[in-house]
């Protein structure tokens, strides 16, 4: 509704397909025909079409992002002028609020997890750490700490530049109405927060909970057709690049989010310092500093200095994650993606408050989900452009 009301309708006949991302709503036992069954009651209130078609979609933290990803090549491929993305979850019982940590460590591979399995034991042996999983955080914690261990042991990262991203990210969530936490925090604050796995504190990781987001996606025959306050707060999908994760890469080999980072630079024709304001998937703090890497705002291992140096704050060039990011925005799994979506719309539209980036006109959302081996299982980038 949020999302209609944003285009200034209150219903849509007009939309043809609609793209339905969740990942644990089995947990709430709804296990199939998730989509099908949370949006039967709009169309029973003719607030969506008859017979509209509903796609369920699912990866991992980058399930919003997939969704979105059908409704643009529905557009793309004149299957539809206007579709329908929406992204749910729900992580928290209040009964059992552990019970998510569980499910979610279902995402590793469970056909044949002591492939995974010795895979992560080898590579915890070749940073010092054993390997072990807590009952207070995902396995994706764990998957992060030997991901950081890697990074400090081949290029001299510290856990404080971890930190510091951290804090950054904190500290912006403070201002954002939507954020789950908002509070800000000292580097020395998140430094000394209790231990998740090491080298991450709780306040370098991203919480469980509950969201939902939208997004309508139209082709340029259907823009004309609006009115002309809607048009003016469209906004045009430059590159939606996607790229799938391997077991064991090679050392030097690009990762998941650098292909589908070089894709969508190829699609868009634009390069990394024409990009004004970036969304990125710090599920951990750590991966803030990688993926500026992998997204080519610095070079390889040059991560951790470039946010110590101020280059991602608001007013510098790339300032980054001013919605707070997963770890203070939050990060409830299948809505992920789109509320990065929503967060660079607003930026792009001048709509972003106190985080505004003046002047803003080509954003980068970098979503990234799943776990295969040592690398996630999809990476998302999306350039979006305000045009004049």
């Amino acid at each position: 509704m949020g999302a209609l009301a944003d285009a200034g309708m209150t219903s849509c006949p007009d939309i043809r397909t609609a793209w339905f991302g969740n990942c644990l709503m089995d947990y709430w036992k709804q296990s199939a025909c998730r989509g099908h069954v949370c949006l039967a009651p709009l169309i029973d209130d003719g607030i969506l079409p008859d017979r509209t078609p509903v796609i369920n979609v699912e990866g991992g933290c980058a399930t919003g992002s997939l969704a979105f990803h059908g409704a643009w090549k529905d557009i793309m491929a004149g299957q539809a002028e206007v579709a329908l993305a929406v992204g749910t979850e729900k992580l928290h019982d209040a009964n059992n609020p552990k019970a998510a940590l569980d499910h979610i460590m279902r995402a590793g591979d469970q056909l044949d997890p002591d492939h995974w399995m010795k895979i992560w034991r080898e590579w915890a042996a070749s940073v010092g750490k054993k390997l072990e999983f807590g009952s207070d955080h995902s396995f994706a914690m764990d998957y992060y700490a030997l991901a950081a261990l890697e990074h400090m042991k081949r290029y001299g990262t510290t856990q404080r530049q971890i930190a510091t991203a951290s804090s950054l990210c904190h500290n912006y969530g403070a201002r954002n109405p939507r954020a789950q936490y908002r509070f800000e925090m000292t580097v020395d604050q998140v430094l000394g927060d209790r231990m998740v796995s090491y080298p991450l504190t709780r306040a370098m990781c991203a919480p469980v909970g509950d969201a939902a987001a939208a997004a309508l996606v139209c082709s340029e025959r259907y823009l004309d057709r609006v009115s002309p306050q809607v048009r003016a707060r469209a906004l045009k999908v430059r590159a939606c690049a996607l790229a799938g994760g391997k077991y064991v890469p090679k050392p030097d080999e690009p990762k998941t989010a650098e292909v589908a980072a070089q894709l969508a630079y190829r699609t868009s024709g634009l390069s990394p310092r024409e990009v004004d304001v970036v969304e990125l998937h710090d599920a951990s703090s750590f991966a803030m500093i990688h993926l500026l890497e992998d997204l080519g705002f610095c070079a390889k291992g040059e991560g951790g200095p470039f946010i110590e140096s101020g280059a991602t704050r608001l007013g510098a060039d790339v300032p980054v994650n001013l919605s707070g990011g997963l770890v203070s925005r939050g990060h409830p799994l299948g809505a992920t993606g789109l509320m990065m979506l929503n967060e660079l719309a607003l930026q792009l539209r001048g709509e972003a408050g106190e985080v505004q980036v003046e002047g803003a006109k080509i954003a980068l959302q970098e979503n990234g989900g799943g776990i295969v081996g040592r690398e996630v299982a999809s990476a998302s980038v999306i350039i979006l452009e305000r045009e004049a």
